[in-house]
């Protein structure tokens, strides 16, 4: 079914166009016509299947024209994703008169009251920003008709459960509430029973699932040869743009430098980076100016980047769902792409976790030079007089050949490889020495 089968005005259809969008997604497909209706509605699908434009679409045709005042507020948890969401809203409103901004911390307040001051019609801001124009008098919410929360789970996660309500609190009784989530936790539930009526559900997918498109491996490894076996990947992989995820701040600058002094260029992202910092960290590494960005989960919903090949999780998550949010940053939109985690014996009862969650099994791999225990634990290389006295011996994993690996399943040569369990997985490699 085509875009112009769902009703959008002409105006947005165009901007639809423009966009270079073709055929609506799933979760488009079920959410459009919902949003049009004027109900309320809690809708659910993995990352990166189009969850902006199945709310922007359907909201921008329902405004008409210009009217001078917020009549449409998206909370979002993050400032990345508040300044994407106003991004997407205005290239689908090309064509129209409306106005929207992005209103988060981390920047100076001068231009955001100025752009407020003007007259918008869409408002997308993280919840403590727009409280300081609340408090103030710069924002009024009296006129919202549609409120929309979207990475809901992250946004409870993130502790901004009291401001939230607070903001609730304070639109209309009368309006549209639109909820969108990757995930939809009992949590969600608790918020719901206030902030809306009679929602219709839609999901798309099983929620705890992985993109089929992510071909995902564990590492095994030994604490003190983790940062070796990441280096290792990076030089024996086939790839154009690679997450590294680390559980704390600290950790990702110590990685980001480490990874510098390796000759890797190297974007860093996380709650203490400035925004213009984070600004620029994100425009180089989508223009390719940085190969690898080192990011934190609290920056993870905001990494909205095509054509990321690899993820790599440094540290596992401490939560299943964070799993499931990382790898999918790559693998978007139907693309191919590789998720490796590196494990370490302390990980244990998390990647069980992690399994169950997902409802699958993750392949472990291993590179060559790094040795392992029968039951996946990485151990020093040993001389190579006592190979033969290795526990868990065999030569399952990836061979190295000539050149760089390409993990990246359905890519490249060299036919699909055994892991250290002797089962086929899919990844190509063409490794080097």
């Amino acid at each position: 079914m085509p875009f112009k089968a769902l009703n959008l005005s002409e105006s947005v259809l165009r901007g639809v166009q423009a966009a270079g969008y073709t055929d609506p997604t799933p979760i488009q497909l079920r959410a459009i016509p919902a949003v049009l209706g004027g109900g309320d509605l809690i809708a659910s699908a993995q990352t990166g299947t189009g969850k902006t434009a199945a709310f922007a679409l359907p909201i921008l045709s329902r405004l008409g024209k210009h009217a001078a005042k917020p009549r449409v507020l998206i909370l979002e948890p993050t400032r990345e994703l508040a300044a994407q969401v106003e991004t997407a809203f205005r290239d689908f409103a090309r064509f129209t008169d409306l106005r929207t901004v992005a209103v988060f911390g981390g920047v100076g307040y001068g231009h955001q009251r100025s752009e407020l001051h003007r007259g918008v019609d869409i408002i997308a801001a993280t919840p403590g920003r727009l409280m300081d124009f609340v408090q103030d008098g710069t924002i009024n919410l009296r006129d919202i008709q549609i409120l929309v929360l979207d990475e809901v789970d992250r946004m409870l996660d993130m502790g901004f459960l009291p401001v939230v309500k607070d903001i609730i609190g304070r639109c209309p009784r009368e309006r549209q509430t639109l909820f969108f989530s990757a995930t939809v936790p009992p949590e969600i539930a608790a918020v719901a029973s206030f902030a809306l009526r009679n929602p219709t559900r839609v999901e798309v997918g099983v929620n705890r699932s992985v993109n089929k498109s992510i071909n995902h491996a564990l590492y095994p490894v030994a604490l003190a040869q983790k940062f070796d076996l990441l280096v290792a990947l990076l030089a024996r992989t086939d790839f154009d743009s690679v997450l590294v995820f680390s559980r704390t701040k600290h950790g990702a600058d110590k990685i980001a430098r480490k990874l510098k002094a390796a000759n890797h260029s190297v974007a860093v992202l996380h709650a203490n980076r400035s925004q213009n910092q984070r600004i620029e960290a994100l425009a180089g590494f989508k223009s390719g100016k940085y190969e690898v960005m080192v990011a934190t989960d609290i920056a993870a919903r905001g990494i909205d980047v095509a054509g990321v090949t690899h993820v790599i999780n440094y540290d596992v998550p401490e939560n299943p769902e964070d799993y499931v949010h990382r790898i999918g940053r790559t693998g978007r939109a139907q693309a191919v792409g590789d998720a490796f985690t590196l494990v370490t014996p302390e990980n244990a009862d998390d990647i069980r976790d992690i399994q169950r969650f997902i409802g699958q099994k993750i392949p472990e791999l291993r590179l060559e030079g790094f040795d392992y225990l029968p039951f996946g634990i990485a151990q020093p290389k040993q001389p190579r007089g006592q190979q033969g006295q290795r526990r868990g011996g065999g030569s399952g994993g990836p061979r190295p050949g000539g050149g760089r690996s390409g993990f990246r399943g359905g890519h490249g040569g060299g036919g699909q490889n055994r892991d250290s369990h002797g089962g086929k997985v899919g990844f190509n490699f063409r490794g080097r020495r």
